[in-house]
């Protein structure tokens, strides 16, 4: 019994001995925990400096003629000659289209008889009142009439010149649609007339940059079907910004002439601006975009720093910086989804994005 009371003491006191010395190591820090050496980080960076940086936009336009009208008579009645070569060039004041007149062209003939016949009697009664053969009052009365007839036939006249449809301007005729024979009406379009010779362009830039159009600036554009590049001269702008759309309507007049360029065409502007000589370009895969603006992560006394910053304009692979930078800092360039805030972080590649 004493031998079992004995072995007994003596395990206990190496159990609490193997507890105490338990209890009094130290475990060794493990990463993530207070007191950890967190690993450096290698990542490409990019040191922030002034550049120059010129910014070009495309965007889509439509080529206008210079002029462009949709004929029509003035009035009701039947087409009785058709003077429309499609296709073909016209100049100014050529006769189109030409509508009965009869009934006109009769009145005319009437009251050029009626006129005749009073202008013999105002100057029969003129030489009567020289002599006082008949008063003033019945001399007057002659002369009126021949006034009255003359107003008239001014009348008739200006109603056969409506029955007479003439170019407003010199261009090209488009396709036919009426033929002769046809009873017209002022709602009828009698021919389409472009003038060609010299070509409009019209397009629409955001609202950001009203203030970068000119007038007399010079733009280049394309359409679809050609490789040439065409260049027009920025000659008015609207006087209001569209709500809708927030942009501005700008105009320019085509340089040159090309018989391929239509009007109605397509066309892809592009617009390059006044360049910033000191402007501050990351590039773009540096911004980190957030639930509310952007960041960037600089890199400051070996540590990730994240800051605000707020962009500009870019290009294809820069972007411009606004606020939130510097000339001179780092910002990081690669490893952007990993990296913490405070961590280590070493630049192990400077790249050259210019």
């Amino acid at each position: 019994m004493r031998i079992i009371t004995h072995t007994l003491v003596v395990f206990s006191v190496l159990l609490t001995v193997s507890c105490g010395e338990k209890k009094n190591k130290i475990a060794p820090p493990q990463a993530g925990t207070p007191g950890a050496k967190a690993p450096v980080m290698r990542v490409d960076a990019y040191i922030v400096r002034q550049e120059s940086f010129g910014e070009s936009i495309e965007v889509p336009g439509n080529i206008v003629s210079n002029e462009m009208v949709e004929v029509h008579p003035e009035v009701s009645g039947r087409i009785v000659y058709l003077n429309l070569s499609e296709g073909k060039y016209i100049g100014k004041g050529t006769l189109l289209a030409k509508l009965y007149d009869g009934d006109l062209q009769a009145q005319l003939k009437k009251l050029q008889v009626q006129l005749a016949l009073a202008e013999k009697t105002e100057e029969r009664q003129s030489q009567l009142l020289k002599i006082q053969g008949i008063s003033q009052q019945d001399y007057d009365i002659s002369l009126l009439q021949v006034n009255n007839l003359k107003a008239d036939i001014g009348i008739i006249q200006t109603s056969i010149a409506k029955t007479e449809v003439r170019a407003p301007f010199g261009g090209k005729l488009g396709l036919r649609n009426i033929s002769t024979g046809a009873y017209v009406s002022p709602a009828s379009v009698i021919a389409v007339i472009n003038q060609t010779d010299q070509l409009k362009l019209d397009f629409s830039v955001p609202e950001k940059y009203t203030a970068q159009i000119k007038s007399g600036q010079t733009i280049t554009f394309s359409f679809e079907g050609s490789e040439k590049t065409h260049t027009a001269r920025i000659v008015a702008t609207e006087s209001n910004v569209t709500e809708n759309t927030r942009s501005l309507l700008v105009r320019a007049q085509v340089t040159g002439k090309d018989n391929n360029l239509l009007p109605g065409a397509f066309a892809k502007v592009q617009l390059t601006f006044a360049p910033d000589t000191n402007a501050l370009l990351i590039p773009t895969q540096a911004v980190l975009p957030q639930a509310r603006g952007k960041k960037a992560v600089l890199i400051k006394n070996g540590l990730a720093s994240f800051t605000d910053i707020v962009t500009g304009v870019r290009d294809s692979s820069r972007i411009q910086i606004l606020e939130g930078l510097k000339t001179g800092d780092t910002v990081v360039v690669t490893g952007l989804l990993s990296i913490r805030p405070d961590v280590p972080v070493q630049a192990g590649k400077i790249i050259n994005n210019k």
